[in-house]
């Protein structure tokens, strides 16, 4: 009880501006510290990938084409057996072997002759100890269509975002803040793909394009809150702009961050689940886009897409006038 009072103690004094996070007058930290994430997030998959930045990232089969060979029932599912099973037909084979639940095997490889698949089948039922396999094909055009059709998706959402958001708040300056802060999520996200070595596939790809759209609400919220209080601004209004701005972002954090939490709990037990124990792909790959994006999402708001807004807007003739009178009545006071 004695807990509740003080968090809701908390949650009062931001509101109200007793007690604040000075996410404005800091932007220079903050906005350094994310140029400075996303350049390690851009040079990840250039330095796992030896200077090429496509190799550095672990596309799925639907993305670089390939045989797959689907194994159920297996009596073992050790990822070398397989390996060994697919080198003996083809040497230079570039072999990525998964498990899937708790006694199936997925084994992915580059693109292989007919001879060859039926050879690493035979191989594959003598290594596992099993003749349920299934085999399947996805050719490299199939790959490159879908890589096409997801970044015509990301160009259309972040347009659409763009214009209505201007349209909504009536000013290009919030809508240009918002999208920088959804591009920071997106390549913050793509990097700890890079990084941790998770494949990138159409599931990955759908939480991705997720995440777009939490960050973006969140934004939108704490905009309109910004919108609301900035446009309340008197003449005897003891807060500069920035201040302003400020105070918003403090009356929505504890909303945000409740958001935050109860979209990523569930997330990352999804995450575990499929990892560990279901062995679902599927949900790995989307699980993981939406836990990471979550957490950046939520951050990204109060700690770069409001304090960009509030530097759009802090070199306007208006704003910058009434801020200095703001200042020196401030100065006036103090010394009388």
């Amino acid at each position: 009880m004695a807990r509740a009072s003080v968090l809701t103690r908390f949650g009062n004094d931001l509101y109200t501006g007793a007690r604040s996070v000075d996410f404005i007058g800091k932007r220079r930290i903050w906005l350094s510290i994310a140029v400075v994430l996303m350049a390690i997030a851009v040079a990840v998959p250039f330095i796992r990938g030896g200077g090429d930045p496509v190799a550095g990232f672990n596309f799925g089969i639907e993305f670089r084409g390939g045989s797959q060979f689907q194994v159920a029932s297996a009596q073992t599912t050790d990822s070398t057996v397989g390996e060994d099973a697919v080198h003996s037909v083809v040497p230079d084979a570039i072999v990525h072997i998964t498990t899937v639940g708790g006694d199936g095997v997925r084994v992915q490889t580059d693109q292989l002759t007919d001879a060859e698949t039926q050879d690493v089948t035979a191989a594959l039922e003598t290594a596992y100890g099993s003749t349920d396999i299934t085999t399947s094909f996805i050719g490299p055009s199939w790959g490159a269509d879908i890589t096409r059709q997801a970044l015509l998706g990301l160009g259309v959402f972040l347009a659409l975002a763009l214009v209505l958001m201007a349209i909504y708040f009536r000013t290009w300056k919030m809508s240009l803040a918002a999208i920088l802060a959804l591009l920071h999520d997106l390549v913050i996200t793509v990097g700890v793909y890079a990084a941790t070595g998770f494949e990138i596939t159409p599931a990955a790809t759908i939480g991705f394009l997720t995440i777009l759209g939490f960050s973006l609400y969140d934004t939108v919220v704490v905009f309109d809150k910004i919108r609301e209080n900035t446009s309340e601004m008197g003449e005897d209004s003891p807060r500069t702009f920035g201040e302003t701005v400020n105070l918003a972002v403090n009356q929505t954090l504890v909303r945000s961050i409740n958001t935050g939490v109860v979209a990523a709990l569930p997330t990352a037990a999804i995450l575990f689940l499929g990892s560990f124990v279901l062995g679902a792909d599927t949900l790995r790959d989307i699980s993981l886009a939406l836990l990471v994006g979550t957490i950046i999402g939520t951050y990204s708001t109060p700690f770069i897409a409001a304090p960009l807004y509030a530097w759009f807007r802090s070199g306007e003739p208006a704003i910058a006038e009434r801020d200095r009178k703001v200042l020196a009545a401030r100065e006036r006071s103090a010394g009388a």
